[in-house]
């Protein structure tokens, strides 16, 4: 992972769909598939299930700390915080003291006396930096946390952190966990070369943009409910990110091209992610376990070839650009 010796395999088990499209059993068959199959590496974060009532939240964290038991030292565990946790002010965001709070909550919510990678799950604007780089460095002193990451975080952010941790000799940021996939490659024009540069591992989100790519949805279909694009609280979003004209017929040419030579549509979005310069790992998640064969087929797929990689280069280019994409 980047700079460090952390080995983690090149899929990672995203886990925001347990504990609300995927119940606890599911969640365990998704688990052991994923296992199974040689994935080493699993995130999750304190504020899932996604799109489900705040008062699930940490829901997630209890069914990967259940399924845990008697298997963490084989797995590379990742987690986050940032988001809600409660009602008062302090019970969220990146200050020392919610960063304090969340990481003892996660540690008992996932049954563990240390987390392997802990992020900062969005950027705080209301927190100086040099205060959240500063106390995930303590949590790295104190043996709470092994390596520190960020998510959703913009270059400069990341770049200024970076600057803080070398000058203070705090931990430094070891990875990032941007969205990227075959729609959406914003983060090319400046995170992704920062990164390569400073030895920042990039595991990355969204391969499949929420289900598109998989072919599973076509121009002109109703959104479905209990998919990812129907959840209260954050099917919106999702349908703001991908759910748009231009984004279905850069699939439908997506379609065509992956019949036309015989390519699996999700084992190559997929694989596209793992080939691009920098990337450690792409995350995958499913709501049932039969759903994975597809993005795990990705690992044995055959490498896109230059010029297949010059022909989905198209895709990107052919969207519209929307302030919203930065």
């Amino acid at each position: 992972m980047g700079r460090t010796g952390l080995k983690v395999t090149s899929l990672c088990l995203g886990t925001m769909t347990f504990a609300n499209q995927a119940d606890q059993k599911t969640s365990f068959a998704i688990m052991d598939a994923a296992h199974a199959a040689g994935i080493n590496f699993i995130d999750t974060a304190d504020v899932y299930p996604l799109g489900a009532d705040k008062s699930q939240s940490g829901a997630t964290e209890e069914i990967v700390g259940a399924w845990l038991q008697g298997r963490r030292h084989d797995v590379v565990l990742a987690t986050k915080c940032f988001g809600a946790m409660g009602s008062g002010d302090n019970d969220r965001g990146l200050s020392r003291r919610h960063i304090m709070d969340a990481v003892e909550g996660s540690l008992r919510r996932l049954g563990t006396d240390y987390i392997d990678l802990y992020q900062a799950h969005q950027f705080d604007p209301t927190t100086p930096i040099e205060e959240t780089v500063r106390a995930f460095d303590d949590l790295v002193r104190q043996g709470k946390v092994r390596y520190v990451g960020v998510s959703n975080w913009r270059a400069w952010q990341v770049a200024q952190g970076l600057g803080i941790a070398e000058r203070r000799d705090y931990a430094r940021i070891d990875s990032v966990q941007p969205r990227y996939n075959l729609l959406f490659r914003m983060i090319e024009d400046e995170l992704a070369p920062l990164c390569q540069s400073e030895g920042v591992g990039m595991i990355t989100y969204n391969p499949l943009a929420g289900g598109v790519l998989t072919g599973r949805y076509k121009p002109g279909q109703t959104v479905e409910k209990g998919t990812r694009f129907g959840l209260e609280r954050a099917g919106e979003m999702y349908q703001e990110r991908y759910w748009r004209e231009p984004a279905f017929a850069a699939v439908e040419r997506y379609r065509s091209w992956c019949a036309e030579r015989g390519r699996d549509m999700t084992a190559t979005a997929v694989k596209w992610v793992t080939q691009q310069p920098g990337v450690t790992s792409a995350i995958i998640g499913a709501s049932r376990a039969d759903q994975l064969a597809a993005s795990l087929a990705a690992v044995t797929a055959k490498p896109l070839a230059p010029d297949e990689l010059a022909e989905l280069d198209a895709l990107w280019f052919s969207l519209p650009r929307r302030r919203e994409d930065r």
